[in-house]
C-alpha cells in the first residue's frame, strides 16, 4: 500500500484540515521531515494551494482549523499551528492558537519554517546570488575551501546536497562534502536545482 492510500485509510477519505472529500494530494511538511505517516498529511488542492502560496491565503477557509487543530496527528497539527500563525493579523486566530497545545518537540517543528515570526525577526538565508535557501535545497562551492581543523580543501564546483540551516545565524549552513559534515558560509555557495 502507498502513503497515499495509507493517508486516506488515516483519514476516512477527507482533507485532514479542512474536510474536503475530493482532489487529494499528499502534503510532506517541510523543513526536511521523515516523510511517511510521522511527515506527511492529506490535503485537499484549496488547503495545499494557499499552503504553499500565502498571496491566496483565503481567512475564511481556513476556520476549519477550529476543528482540524485537534488532531491526533503531529503533522496536522504541525501546518495547523503554521496556517494560524499566517492569519494572526485576523483576530479569530489568536484564540485558537492561545487554545493549541503542542508539545515542544512538535513546537519546535511547527516553528522550524520562521511562521509567526515578523518578517524583520526572521533568518533568511541566500546565497551568492541573494537566492533564498531553505533546508534540503542543493548547492555548488564557487571557490575552493579550506575546512578548518582538517586538512582537506573542499574545491570548487564540489556539490553539497540536501543542506540545512543554521537557525541562529544567516550566514551558515551544514552541508556533507564527501563523507565529512561542513559548515560553509553562505556567500561561497550557489544554489541549485
Amino acid at each position: 500500500m502507498g502513503l497515499l492510500e495509507d493517508l486516506i485509510n488515516r483519514t476516512g477519505s477527507n482533507c485532514e484540515l479542512c474536510g474536503a472529500t475530493a482532489n487529494f494530494s499528499t502534503y510532506e511538511v517541510p523543513p526536511v521531515s521523515s516523510g511517511g505517516l510521522d511527515g506527511s498529511l492529506l490535503v485537499c488542492d484549496t488547503c495545499k494551494n494557499q499552503i504553499e502560496n500565502p498571496g491566496a491565503m483565503d481567512a475564511n477557509h481556513w476556520r476549519c482549523l477550529n476543528d482540524s487543530m485537534w488532531s491526533e496527528h503531529n503533522p496536522v497539527k504541525v501546518i495547523a499551528w503554521r496556517m494560524l500563525s499566517r492569519l494572526k493579523s485576523e483576530g479569530w486566530t489568536q484564540d485558537l492558537l492561545d487554545m493549541m497545545y503542542l508539545d515542544d518537540e512538535t513546537l519546535n517543528w511547527a516553528k522550524a519554517t520562521g511562521e509567526g515570526l515578523l518578517e524583520s525577526d526572521k533568518i533568511i538565508h541566500r546565497d551568492m546570488n541573494g537566492v533564498i535557501l531553505e533546508n534540503g535545497d542543493n548547492v555548488v562551492l564557487i571557490k575552493d575551501l579550506k575546512v578548518k581543523g582538517s586538512s582537506m580543501i573542499a574545491k570548487q564546483g564540489t556539490p553539497v546536497r540536501r543542506i540545512s540551516l543554521d537557525k541562529e545565524n544567516a550566514e551558515y549552513i551544514e552541508g556533507k562534502v564527501g563523507a565529512q559534515q561542513i559548515v560553509i558560509i553562505t556567500k561561497f555557495v550557489k544554489k541549485t536545482s
